[in-house]
């Protein structure tokens, strides 16, 4: 199994693809099913998919998925795949919750982790958030010893606190090496939508902006396309980018899934907040960044701060507050 490849459906063809799941090797590997409402190539799915893909590899797991199931087939994927004997499923369920609530509560037998801005509900939906804000933080350390114009831009998806959390803490990043930095930010009301993503990094830089903020994909092709600098979210568009994007906040789902399994597998009630596994000291986020685009000293004053993250020494501010 590869992120290129599908090994079931598309929504469309969903209830009769999920019938044909079956195990591929003992029953001693914990079935685990993931279900995505865009396809894994997203960056925030990705990360999931990759995740869930490593445990397979490494036998801990049998892993089957869906993708690009629509909020209205949702719950009822959740369902097939518990009605199958699937022992935890994961996925998202922010346009859902009330409803994926409720499945949770019909199959107590079957754990549940799922994206969510909500609270866990005991004692099988566990629940998880984007906190990769630490790597963002440092990005904008980063970012504000690199920028000629001190104008900074970020393209969202949504203004949901994930989202809202991660562009303010690459703010106040900035802000600690360039008090006087000017921002600019627009959601673009969907989380998969590329050429969306570009046009908003766009009209970004005709406003200044030489620092984009990449939280959706697409916003680095504006970035390349008018020769100035981007940061990545959730994983490494270095390589897709190169002499574009210079830094990325990385979100690393492994330790979030890895402590699920094993409540799973030790028979611990899986509904609780697994969110604090993204943080930096977990192994959860990380900075990655090309060391020939960024000053020495400011890499040098970065590092400071991540080793003062990792120990505990220093806090990145959470704030959920809809950045404007």
């Amino acid at each position: 199994m590869s992120i290129s490849r599908r090994n079931l459906v598309s929504a469309s063809a969903l209830i009769p693809a999920l019938n044909l799941v079956r195990p591929a090797l003992g029953q001693e590997r914990l079935k685990v099913a993931g279900i995505h409402t865009v396809p894994v190539e997203n960056a925030w799915n990705s990360r999931l998919h990759e995740a869930l893909v490593n445990a397979n590899k490494a036998g801990t797991i049998e892993y089957v998925f869906s993708e690009s199931v629509a909020n209205t087939d949702y719950v009822r994927a959740m369902r097939q795949y518990a009605e199958q004997g699937a022992r935890l499923v994961v996925g998202e369920v922010y346009g859902v919750e009330r409803e994926a609530r409720q499945a949770a509560k019909d199959y107590p037998e079957t754990s549940f982790l799922m994206g969510s801005s909500l609270k866990a509900q005991e004692p099988n939906l566990g629940v998880f958030g984007t906190w990769n804000h630490e790597a963002a933080y440092l990005c904008g350390m980063l970012a504000a010893a690199v920028s000629k114009t001190n104008t900074y831009g970020a393209v969202g998806g949504y203004p949901i606190p994930e989202i809202n959390r991660l562009i303010n803490a690459f703010r106040a990043g900035v802000a600690r090496v360039r008090p006087d930095a000017k921002f600019m930010v627009q959601f673009i009301g969907t989380f998969f939508d590329p050429p969306k993503a570009k046009e908003a990094g766009m009209a970004q830089i005709d406003a200044g902006a030489d620092i984009l903020f990449g939280e959706r994909i697409g916003t680095a092709d504006a970035a390349k396309e008018r020769g100035v600098l981007a940061v990545g979210s959730l994983l490494d568009y270095a390589p897709r980018y190169p002499g574009t994007v210079f830094a990325n906040a990385l979100w690393i789902f492994d330790p979030i899934l890895g402590a699920a399994v094993a409540d799973v597998k030790a028979g611990t009630p899986a509904g609780k907040d697994y969110s604090q596994f993204s943080f930096m000291r977990f192994g959860g986020n990380d900075v990655s960044f090309d060391p020939q685009m960024v000053p020495v000293d400011a890499v040098a004053a970065m590092e400071q701060v991540r080793a003062e993250i990792k120990s505990g020494a220093f806090e990145v501010e959470i704030d959920d507050s809809q950045p404007t």
